[in-house]
């Protein structure tokens, strides 16, 4: 099915989500675009998704003016796509974009994993190992949405530690993109892209090193991730009836 060919399957979503929203609102467009934030990271509101004011005004009970001034900053933010007289979406990037977000993240989150080869501190390691380790447990209990927000974390971390800020945040940004992408791209009945030990592996080198094969390791940990995608096909589809369920089968790994 193409994205947008079905937009009652989108607000159904949406409305869908607002389940875990209410209650939690409050009268301001950060909080807003946190929400937001978070439900395209763990992939609860997948690329092509409708955001219409009306009822995004209802489920955060805020004005319309809220809501566009939260909507511009996602905009900027390349969460969202917006044009004039049109409803604002999740952004749905296309297979060359896809290509060159991959490409960015190998050369940004490669170099943090250079700096940071062989000089996290003791506590750095004990935290990053705890993540990993409940990532791991989470992948033999098989408790799919845990791993996914553990695997996310994993990569968070690195960017909120990482020595040069700049970077930092230009891979805060980039995690968030790809999370968009492996929504669009991935193989049809893939409900998972676990790979095994690959950060437990690329621990050992962020503690001990070397630099070159910490940033090597990196980056071949992202390829992996990206040739597990479907990017053969030059226009973009996405099966809206199998990633419209509940939130925990939005099932990938970064």
């Amino acid at each position: 099915m193409a994205i947008g060919e079905d937009e009652n399957v989108n607000e159904d979503w949406t409305k869908h989500i607002a389940v875990g929203l209410a209650g939690t609102t409050r009268n301001a467009d950060q909080h807003i675009v946190d929400m937001i934030r978070q439900a395209v990271l763990t992939q609860r509101l997948p690329p092509g998704t409708r955001l219409p004011e009306v009822s995004l005004g209802e489920i955060f009970g805020v004005s319309r003016s809220v809501i566009r001034k939260a909507l511009t900053r996602l905009a900027a933010d390349h969460i969202i796509v917006q044009h004039p007289n049109q409803v604002a979406r999740i952004a749905a990037p296309d297979i060359i974009e896809t290509r060159e977000i991959f490409a960015a993240r190998r050369l940004v989150e490669g170099e943090i994993a250079s700096l940071m080869a062989g000089k996290l501190t003791q506590t750095q390691c004990k935290q990053l190992a705890s993540i990993i380790d409940e990532e791991q447990q989470a992948h033999q209990h098989g408790d799919e949405a845990k791993r996914v927000e553990c695997s996310l974390a994993v990569h968070r971390y690195l960017a909120e530690q990482s020595p040069n800020r700049v970077l930092g945040a230009m891979l805060t940004d980039l995690i968030l993109r790809t999370s968009i992408v492996i929504a669009l791209y991935k193989r049809a009945g893939m409900q998972a892209c676990y790979l095994n030990h690959d950060h437990a592996n690329l621990l050992i080198l962020l503690e001990n090193g070397p630099a070159d094969e910490a940033c090597h390791r990196m980056r071949a940990h992202l390829s992996a991730l990206e040739a597990l995608l479907d990017l053969r096909a030059q226009d973009a589809h996405i099966d809206l009836a199998s990633i419209l369920g509940r939130p925990s089968d939005a099932n990938v790994a970064y």
